[in-house]
């Protein structure tokens, strides 16, 4: 797509020209690239931007530098003076660009190779994105990926034909492989070579009302914290750190993968404990999660959940035995989403700005307990509340958020968010929402008789957020959130709530960033990357035998890991099945409906090995259907459960009985490749730490 685009000259060259602030604002844009800066290159690899206070023109810099080194005011630490002025080729001419400048525009030129008079040799960021792209043909792309090049260009045609009205849209499945970032960077450049960003019917920066009050005079800033304790060390997935710059460097390959421009990386915890890297854990606290189902290779997280030397202390808050909190030494209930609250925030989909709230609809299954001397129903929240008040700590108790403002109850949090939400984002309170009038107040007071107390008392919600602020919260929980009205998401053609920054179509961070595998650096700009293990080996011998790709999906009924307690939900689709083109079910002497096992080089015996005497093998029925290339199978998430209430459990000397519709189905998570490098660990995404979902072949055995 790429190459075709700028090679028919379908890119937006106005907006691509774009280097500052005031350049975009000339020509109606709302944010601008970095197409035309200047990037050195060096042994003929793209480095870093070329800064204006290195360029020389007659052995006078383009620009002055400031001293360098300098001593940080901040930390009073000596530090390496960074120039921020970067260099562009103006109609062939090096000029110094401030990337931030409001009022002198700069246009640059977009396809540079040339060397500067100082000869150093230098290419424009789009130059260097082009030259990629040029890695292979048109045909020989198409030919890679599988796909007709006729339909390539068809599609590519069509995409280009409505200005900045056409957008490519992408979410999980294209960035769950060992090269999803690029893969995630490459069509964000076909956004920015269509010039689509923040204009109607392209791309949309997600927008919420803010919860949090920080700066709002006398409202609620619930990010004030007395007494908060500063994060020090590395962090247990060894995230925004470089590894070449910690005290643990030993040289290349590094034991585990750094991720110094990724975080919450989650396929990352359990094995980092079982490898004791960077350190070893004394305990850990695990809400809602499932790794053990969810992720690809999750089965390998077990053996660590099982050694009491390796994790000492497993604390999971669940609102059943999961397939992962089943491991744990304590098991604290939590509330479903109907019994809870939550605010959710937007999706860069949605053009308004917008904050829904999640709020309790339905008295709580779990029985109460006291914290802080109140009573609410056992879950996340009062198992933090109660460490908190066990353990005395500051930021929370009486006065937790200023005088008089307590945090003794999980309404004194939410109830004052919503307030803050209500307020809305001026400081003078001039965006607020309208009082709730006389109706509206019995309307929610009566929507609310049948919570319990502990849940919902109206007194206490008032006092949470004071008289003045009450009739106000209520307008906001009665509409379920604040929602702008829709015809104020646009000006014109343009987003009211636009990114309006610089985009980076190269980018210089990750251009320097060492992989911690490999100990080179990553390419700074799209580029196909084969898939590969955590040492940059391909992984070819691991399908050798196996020969057919496989891939996963969602069905509407049933999204997630605990989905399946939902008895109407089964009565949808009762069970999935391995979903495989007919001419593969003919090629392999299978029939439709016929049970077979899912196998792996990673996993040969096709099964989940529970670790506690019990095996759960990946048997499902063939589902033969044209909706799937030849080639590929793929099962729907959500069936094939060992745990999550589908299994007898003896709970205080009661037998509770298993259902076995939770039974039914597959599910082939396990069959997913481990790295070979790492092997406790699925494939991965080296730099945003994406798991790799759709890199795995397999073979499928009549069981």
């Amino acid at each position: 797509f790429i190459r075709w685009i700028i090679e028919n000259d379908r890119h937006d060259v106005s907006f691509l020209q774009c280097a500052n602030p005031a350049a975009a604002t000339q020509r109606g844009e709302n944010s601008w690239t970095n197409a035309s800066l200047l990037v050195k290159i060096s042994d003929g690899a793209p480095g870093a931007l070329v800064r204006a206070a290195d360029v020389l023109i007659d052995d006078v810099p383009l620009r002055a530098a400031e001293n360098r080194p300098y001593t940080d005011p901040a930390s009073g630490e000596e530090k390496e003076y960074e120039e921020p002025f970067f260099v562009a080729m103006v109609d062939g001419t090096p000029v110094a660009v401030d990337i931030n400048d409001e009022e002198n525009p700069v246009f640059g030129d977009l396809l540079v190779d040339t060397t500067l008079p100082d000869g150093t040799r230098v290419k424009s960021g789009l130059q260097v994105v082009l030259e990629a792209s040029r890695e292979h043909t048109v045909a020989e792309w198409a030919e890679i990926v599988g796909i007709d090049e006729a339909a390539l260009v068809e599609v590519a045609t069509e995409l280009t034909s409505y200005g900045k009205a056409a957008a490519v849209d992408i979410h999980r499945g294209v960035s769950q492989h060992t090269n999803g970032f690029y893969n995630v960077l490459g069509w964000y450049t076909v956004n920015m070579l269509l010039g689509n960003f923040d204009a109607k019917g392209g791309m949309v920066l997600a927008s919420t009302y803010d919860t949090k009050g920080a700066g709002k005079g006398e409202l609620f800033d619930v990010t004030k914290h007395e007494g908060k304790v500063s994060t020090f060390g590395i962090s247990s997935i060894r995230h925004g750190v470089d590894y070449e710059k910690s005290t643990l460097f030993e040289g290349y390959p590094a034991k585990r993968n750094w991720y110094p421009l990724a975080s919450d990386v989650y396929e990352e915890i359990i094995p980092s404990i079982g490898d004791a890297h960077p350190y070893p854990v004394k305990a850990l606290v695990f809400y809602m999660g499932a790794p053990t189902y969810a992720l690809p290779a999750g089965h390998t997280n077990i053996e660590t959940l099982q050694d009491v030397e390796k994790l000492p202390l497993f604390i999971a808050s669940d609102i059943l035995i999961g397939s992962t909190s089943m491991y744990a030494d304590y098991i604290f209930p939590d509330l479903s989403y109907l019994e809870r609250w939550e605010f959710q925030g937007s999706h860069p989909t949605v053009p308004n700005k917008v904050q829904p709230v999640r709020q309790p609809v339905i008295a709580p299954i779990p029985e109460t307990c006291t914290v802080y001397g109140q009573q609410y129903p056992i879950s996340l929240e009062t198992l933090i509340l109660g460490i908190a008040e066990r353990l005395t700590l500051p930021g929370f108790g009486r006065d937790a958020f200023g005088a008089g403002l307590d945090l003794t109850h999980p309404d004194h949090l939410y109830l004052r968010q919503v307030a803050n939400l209500a307020f809305g984002e001026k400081p003078d309170g001039s965006k607020a929402v309208p009082d709730a009038d006389a109706r509206e107040l019995e309307l929610f007071g009566k929507a609310r008789e049948h919570l319990p107390s502990e849940v919902y008392d109206p007194a206490r919600w008032e006092a949470a957020v004071g008289a003045a602020m009450w009739p106000k919260v209520v307008y906001v929980l009665n509409r379920g959130g604040r929602f702008e009205d829709h015809e104020k998401a646009w000006e014109g053609d343009r987003l009211a709530h636009p990114w309006g920054k610089l985009l980076n179509i190269y980018q210089e961070k990750t251009a320097k960033t060492i992989h911690a595998g490999t100990g080179k650096k990553y390419p700074g700009y799209a580029c196909h990357v084969p898939v590969q293990d955590f040492h940059g080996e391909p992984l070819d011998a691991y399908r050798e035998g196996y020969d057919l790709a496989l891939i996963t999906h969602r069905t509407i009924s049933q999204t997630k890991s605990r989905t399946i307690a939902d008895p109407w939900l089964s009565a949808l689709m009762p069970e999935n099945g391995i979903l495989i083109n007919p001419t593969d079910v003919r090629r392999l002497g299978l029939h439709d409906g016929q049970q077979v096992k899912v196998v792996s080089a990673t996993n040969p015996d096709g099964e989940y090995d529970l670790g506690n005497g019990r095996r759960h093998p990946m048997i499902g029925k063939v589902s033969a259907t044209q909706t799937m290339r030849p080639g590929v199978v793929s099962f729907a998430l959500g069936f094939g459960h060992w745990a999550t209430g589908s299994n007898d459990v003896t709970i205080d000397g009661v037998l509770i009985r298993g259902e076995e519709r939770r039974k039914a189905g597959v599910h082939a998570n396990a069959a997913m490749w481990t790295d070979p490098a790492v092997k406790n660990t699925c494939l991965f995404d080296p730099i945003g730490g994406s798991v790799s979902f759709y890199d795995t072949w397999v073979r499928l055995e009549p069981a």
